[in-house]
C-alpha cells in the first residue's frame, strides 16, 4: 500500500517526464497500426495488472469523473432506490459537453477500503477503464497519454508499449 501512495505521488511528474517518448510511440502507431495493435494491447493489459491491484490505488475515482450515461443512471437509480431524476439531482451535473457526470470527486461511492459501494452497477466508463483492452485500441490512444498522469497501469502500459514499437 505505501509503495502505490508513494507510486502516485510521482505519477504526474514520471508521465511528464515521459510524454515526449509516449507521444512519439502513438505517433507511430497511429500513423501505420500494426495488424495486431489489439492483441499486443491486451498481453500488455495482461502483464500490467499481474503487478498492479486497483483496490490498492483507486486514484482514478479520486481524481477524475466518469462519463454516465442514461443507461446508467437508470440502472444506479433502481440500484439506490431512486427515481433516475433523483439520482440526477442528488449525484450528476453536466460538464462542458452536456454529458452527465459525477458531482464530484472523489467519488462518493468510493468507501474508505477503495471498494465501489456501487461497484455492480458502476458506470459503463469506470466498467472499462482504463481502457487497456478495448477494440481498436490505437483509437484510444491520446486518452492513454492523458490517463498515464491518474493511472499507473496505463502509464506501465504505455511504457511496455514504447519497448515494442
Amino acid at each position: 500500500m505505501l509503495h502505490m501512495k508513494n507510486r502516485l505521488q510521482n505519477l504526474s511528474k514520471q508521465a511528464k517526464l515521459k510524454k515526449n517518448t509516449f507521444q512519439s510511440v502513438i505517433k507511430k502507431i497511429k500513423k501505420r497500426p500494426p495488424k495486431n495493435f489489439d492483441y499486443i494491447m491486451l498481453d500488455i493489459h495482461q502483464k500490467v495488472f499481474e503487478k498492479i491491484d486497483c483496490l490498492t490505488c483507486a486514484n482514478c475515482c479520486k481524481t477524475t469523473s466518469p462519463i454516465v450515461t442514461e443507461k446508467d443512471i437508470e440502472r444506479i437509480a433502481k440500484f439506490l432506490k431512486l427515481k433516475p431524476q433523483q439520482f440526477i439531482a442528488q449525484y450528476l451535473q453536466r460538464d462542458t459537453d452536456e454529458l452527465w457526470m459525477m458531482q464530484q470527486t472523489p467519488c462518493v461511492f468510493l468507501a474508505d477500503d477503495n471498494y465501489c459501494l456501487i461497484y455492480e452497477v458502476r458506470p459503463k466508463a469506470c466498467r472499462e477503464y482504463p481502457h487497456l483492452d478495448r477494440k481498436k485500441n490505437y483509437q484510444l490512444l491520446n486518452l492513454h497519454l492523458k490517463n498515464t498522469e491518474i493511472c499507473p497501469a496505463v502509464f506501465d502500459a504505455l511504457d511496455l508499449l514504447s519497448e515494442k514499437v
